[in-house]
């Protein structure tokens, strides 16, 4: 199947696209890739509703602005699309799946027999009117609802783009989005994955707090700070850390407060220092050393953390592009795997990733 992935982080920068042709067990062909940045008015929309949702009591109906929201990512997404095909030679007929990851406005694990929260917002039955196409999306409930993370899903199509590449297990992936994720591959079919820790959330937030744009363009201001290691054993204590895999967090999960009495530049590296210790402290929990860590995702673009995570970590540090992988497109590219899978039923989540009893199915599909 030609599938069409589609990923917006929570970093709110971009509309990720990559096209693959699998069967959702291997990739066949690696199609184009690319983004389209989001319009200030989709982000204006999506941070309102990310801000209804932290406050969203359990059983409450869901307020006007998700169903708003979710016509709007939809929407983008189409808009997005239809530009990146046809600059690729495309048409949506020649298309035969699309894969929506949906724009994630809250995530709350489980906790003491309480089943987790989490809202993905992107209108599937839209998309799959504008583009004619089937359209797979909401990919986490199912796994929520069975007691499980939800998050991260992007662990077997890591292993499966490993596999693609020739390369060979101990092996770990770390994508580093708005929240750290690792997968750890120990060989066979045996995957660990959970949240590290924050990645790049922490710091686009306490950047934004400051008024100094919007990210750490370039590491500019963690390059030049220091970080504060009393500042970071308070981060460092929050219950998270102590919590065994698997396990996955929230953006908003880790408060900034330890952080106010800090310049710019000093918060920026002890953001960056406290990313790179959660990661460290994960393959400590996992209890086994990587030949190497592949990095993908926005924060390999910042040098600082590079090279702060080449500093702490004991294995080899590469970047996505070492291998020859598409670094900004792995998560877009998951999701084009992941809804091929659930057209064939096959599960997306696991015990070693999400908790869950089994290998678990998930994901719907409009078909129009």
């Amino acid at each position: 199947m030609r599938v069409l992935g589609f990923m917006t982080g929570t970093s709110l920068d971009a509309v990720d696209m990559a096209v693959l042709e699998t069967d959702g067990v291997s990739i066949q062909t690696f199609g184009p890739a690319g983004e389209r940045k989001l319009s200030d008015a989709t982000r204006d929309v999506v941070l309102e509703a990310t801000r209804q949702a932290l406050g969203l009591e359990r059983g409450a109906s869901e307020p006007a602005i998700f169903q708003h929201t979710a016509a709007m990512v939809a929407e983008e997404h189409f808009a997005a699309a239809e530009t990146f095909l046809a600059t690729n030679g495309l048409a949506w007929p020649d298309i035969d799946l699309i894969g929506m990851h949906g724009q994630t406005v809250f995530h709350e694990r489980p906790r003491d027999g309480v089943p987790g929260r989490t809202i993905q917002l992107g209108d599937g039955v839209m998309l799959a009117r504008l583009t004619g196409r089937p359209v797979a999306f909401d990919f986490r409930s199912a796994d929520v609802a069975a007691g499980g993370e939800g998050a991260p899903l992007a662990p077997i199509y890591h292993l499966a783009r490993a596999k693609a590449s020739g390369l060979s297990a101990p092996l770990a992936v770390l994508n580093i989005g708005g929240v750290a994720n690792v997968t750890f591959w120990s060989g066979g079919e045996d995957l660990v994955a959970f949240d590290t820790g924050p990645g790049n959330g922490m710091i686009d937030l306490m950047v934004q707090a400051h008024g100094a744009g919007r990210f750490d363009d370039g590491g500019k201001y963690a390059s030049v700070g220091r970080a504060d290691e009393g500042v970071m054993s308070v981060l460092l204590a929050h219950p998270y850390f102590r919590a065994r895999p698997p396990k996955s967090l929230d953006r908003y999960d880790l408060s900034l407060e330890p952080l106010a009495g800090l310049k710019l530049e000093d918060a920026a590296a002890t953001l960056v220092a406290f990313m790179a210790e959660g990661v460290k402290r994960a393959f400590e929990a996992i209890g086994q050393t990587p030949t190497e860590v592949i990095v993908c995702g926005g924060g390999r673009h910042n040098p600082e953390i590079m090279k702060v995570l080449a500093e702490r970590l004991p294995m080899r540090v590469r970047t996505a592009e070492d291998h020859g992988w598409r670094g900004d497109s792995i998560e877009a590219e998951a999701f084009a795997f992941l809804a091929a899978r659930t057209f064939h039923g096959l599960p997306i989540s696991f015990p070693g990733t999400t908790g869950v009893a089994g290998p678990m199915r998930g994901g719907r599909i409009v078909r129009l």
